[in-house]
This record gives structure tokens, C-alpha cells and sequence, in this order.
């Protein structure tokens, strides 16, 4: 089950509170401004700033 576009709507960057867009893979969100990658595992975005990937 992927990520609804609704949830999408609502969520946003947690250190910047900026828009986020789901990857091309569909494994992560990024923030471009912040330039971070938030996994997503098992259908649930973790939206920690210490568990970002930095691009």
C-alpha cells in the first residue's frame, strides 16, 4: 500500500516545516530545501530529523 495523497497534503518538513514530495522510487520523502531524504518503511514515513538522509 503506498502513501495516500491526502497524508501527503498534510505532512511536511519536520526541521524546516517546508513541502515535502514523495521520491521516485516511493521509499522517501524529500525536502528540497533542507536537502534530507525521510524513509519510509512498511507504508509509514519516519519524520525524524536524526533518521533523515542527507542528499
Amino acid at each position: 500500500m503506498a502513501i495516500s495523497q491526502d497524508l501527503l497534503n498534510i505532512l511536511a518538513c519536520p526541521k524546516c516545516k517546508g513541502e515535502i514530495h514523495l521520491n521516485s522510487a516511493g521509499d522517501g520523502l524529500i525536502c528540497e530545501a533542507c536537502r534530507l531524504m525521510y524513509p519510509i518503511k512498511d507504508d509509514i514515513p519516519i519524520m525524524l530529523i536524526d533518521g533523515a538522509v542527507k542528499l
